[in-house]
């Protein structure tokens, strides 16, 4: 049952756009996909909306998703041929009281994709890809945490990146790794394809 994750250094730099694109790309890997998402406080977790709900009874939730709309990300995992999709979410801080649900999901699975950082605190998947863009100021700390953890990176590359936003962000702990230039929309290069194929079904 291998394991793809995808993370990226902050919201809207391509994450959701990767995993669809590396569904589309691969369906004979049948995959199952899961987005973790962290909701910030007063946020209840079982709905995801506002609400003044005890953070015991809603700190946690996974659903799976049957609409296949595309407006949702996990719909877009369903459109883009995942034969399953789930939605993760938790408060922050909470993630670890999901983690026994999310096994039992991850080892009915062929194949997992997995958008999220902070899964790598409790699982260690086959592959790790990060997604970085160098226009977004912010840097999560799950994503500088795992960093080093990252098989290759995924860089945008538009005329727009040659001076990267970050401050106080060093990316020593991915040299040498493997980079990807990826130009949206095409995030799911055929070179990032080829290089998750060839890591997850070596012939």
């Amino acid at each position: 049952m291998p394991i793809l994750v995808i993370g990226g250094n902050s919201r809207n730099v391509g994450k959701t756009s990767v995993v669809a694109g590396l569904i589309a790309a691969l369906p004979g890997l049948h995959w199952t996909a899961l987005k973790i998402t962290h909701h910030g406080h007063g946020v209840c977790s079982a709905k995801g909306e506002a609400c003044d709900c005890a953070t015991a009874d809603h700190s946690w939730a996974v659903s799976e998703e049957k609409d296949r709309s595309g407006e949702s990300d996990t719909s877009r995992f369903l459109v883009a041929g995942a034969d399953r999709s789930w939605w993760v979410r938790t408060k922050p801080g909470h993630l670890a009281e999901a983690i026994p649900r999310i096994r039992e999901i991850l080892a009915s699975t062929q194949n997992a994709i997995v958008e999220s950082n902070s899964i790598l605190g409790f699982i260690k998947p086959d592959l790790y890809l990060t997604v970085l863009d160098p226009r977004t100021v912010d840097f999560k700390t799950s994503a500088q945490t795992f960093l080093d953890r990252a098989d290759a990176v995924l860089l945008y590359a538009g005329p727009d990146s040659s001076h990267p936003t970050w401050e106080k962000v060093s990316l020593k702990p991915v040299i040498g790794r493997p980079t990807f230039a990826i130009h949206p929309p095409n995030y799911a290069t055929p070179e990032v394809v080829e290089f998750v194929r060839n890591r997850l079904s070596p012939s």
